[in-house]
């Protein structure tokens, strides 16, 4: 029994390492292949489904609709793991686990959103930075100066570095590749369904607040990672922690505020979404090597969310089924 526990322990942490270097090397899988782009095609399917006049039944629906797509998505993935593993061995589990666990979270894949907002403010080309940001935020580009536009990106690389990477790498942690995918169809919900305006305020009520409680802990625990990767990388650390603690609940949502304003610090800089909020405090400069900064503290952040939480989570697994 202790052998089969551990050899799932070593498999668990191939399966993460060889997901983490196949996002680092490759980024983004296509459009055409990429499961959450099927997700999001279910969602937008059964969406006007769940559609009904009156509000309880409607809300029911979008229960309903939000548990159907977990187990549709959730169960084929652990089945078919479960059938390499036991039919075929070890690796063509891990290598099959590891692509299916890429496709939960992107590290490179905001680089090829970000950078070339900062490659062509770099070359004071702010319309060309503007036809990059319907890519990561909802804002209306062309009402953006070029602070306006960092900010936003730097932000947007912040908040994704929660349901982007962390949040996902919890649910692998704690219920392995299906998990992971549960996590996607929540945060893709809430994407699509998840505002509180007359069209979704009851369907997406549900998928709103999943995402609302499945990001609590790993934003809580990125964001003071993100302290870490600040003193690693010779950010302003000090700052970040200082800032941290004053601004992260000044946003609307209960989890975004805490990334944003530890990233806000570590790079001395004041993040702005109009009419919204304000975290860190202005110190007169912000750039667009600012952007290439935010992604290094992202990826450090990602890279140490697997080695304090990631594994020790796993072995954690193991100790407790051995029990």
């Amino acid at each position: 029994m202790f052998t089969l526990v551990l050899s799932w322990f070593t498999d668990s942490v191939f399966i993460f390492a060889l997901a983490f270097l196949i996002d680092l090397v490759l980024g983004e899988y296509p459009d055409r292949i990429h499961p959450t782009i099927g997700i999001g095609k279910l969602i937008l399917y059964l969406k006007k489904k769940a559609k009904h006049p009156n509000p309880r039944v409607e809300k029911a629906n979008g229960v309903l609709m939000a548990l159907a797509i977990m187990l549709v998505v959730a169960v084929p993935v652990g089945a078919l793991l479960l059938w390499l593993r036991f039919s075929f061995g070890s690796i063509p589990y891990i290598i099959a686990g590891a692509i299916l666990f890429k496709a939960t979270f992107a590290i490179r894949g905001m680089g090829q959103y970000t950078k070339p907002i900062a490659a062509a403010l770099k070359n004071n080309d702010i319309d060309g930075a503007r036809k990059w940001l319907p890519y990561i935020v909802r804002r209306d580009p062309n009402s953006l100066n070029e602070r306006q536009i960092i900010s936003a990106a730097v932000e947007s690389i912040a908040e994704s570095t929660t349901d982007g990477i962390t949040a996902p790498f919890t649910f692998f942690a704690l219920f392995g590749v299906p998990g992971a995918f549960v996590y996607r169809v929540i945060n893709t919900l809430d994407s699509m369904v998840g505002y509180k305006n007359a069209e979704y305020r009851n369907i997406g009520w549900f998928s709103a607040k999943m995402d609302t409680l499945t990001n609590y802990l790993p934003a809580r625990i990125t964001a003071y990672l993100m302290v870490a990767a600040a003193l690693l990388l010779s950010e302003d650390w000090r700052e970040s922690w200082r800032i941290l603690q004053r601004d992260k609940h000044k946003t609307a949502s209960p989890n975004a505020g805490f990334t944003i304003s530890a990233m806000a610090g570590a790079l001395n800089i004041q993040l702005e979404k109009q009419g919204h909020y304000t975290l860190g405090d202005d110190h007169g400069h912000i750039s667009h090597e600012d952007i290439e900064k935010a992604l290094r503290v992202m990826t450090l952040t990602a890279a140490l969310f697997g080695i304090v939480i990631v594994i020790p989570v796993l072995a954690l697994r193991i100790w407790i089924v051995g029990l």
